[in-house]
């Protein structure tokens, strides 16, 4: 899994998408550790506090761009497969906002944090109380 970290740190996508989307699965899936590592991993990488604080309401706020909502219930949807079954609206949205590769890009992303939430909740990974370092 870490090789395939490596890979996606390169990946167009870039961090500042890739965090956010981290951020809101490990919300879904009740992560502490990766949501606490991904909420600081995207001030870094220049997130807006708002935006996060709003990530639960994505739908709802007009903070997002047509992409991000786009990878955003993409995300939703592979967190919650046993209920979304990853529809192909949801696929086809993606489309106009992203490349073929960059479509497995974030497939692979969104099933890595998945896959990284469910070792962080069984293993019970203990999370620090840090100060935040926020910008704006």
């Amino acid at each position: 899994m870490l090789g395939v970290s490596e890979v996606l740190q390169r990946s167009p996508l870039g961090k500042a998408l890739q965090a956010l989307l981290h951020v809101r699965v490990s919300q879904l899936n009740g992560c502490a550790y990766c949501l606490d590592m991904h909420t600081r991993e995207a001030l870094a990488a220049g997130e807006e506090l708002q935006r996060l604080l709003g990530l639960p309401a994505w739908r709802e706020l007009p903070l997002y761009t047509p992409r991000e909502r786009a990878a955003l219930q993409w995300a939703e949807d592979l967190t919650l497969l046993a209920d979304s079954h990853a529809p192909q609206a949801s696929f086809d949205a993606l489309r106009p906002h992203f490349s073929d590769a960059e479509i497995a890009d974030l497939t692979f992303s969104l099933a890595q944090i998945n896959a990284w939430n469910r070792l962080g909740v069984a293993m019970r990974l203990p999370v620090a109380r840090r100060p935040l370092a926020v910008r704006g």
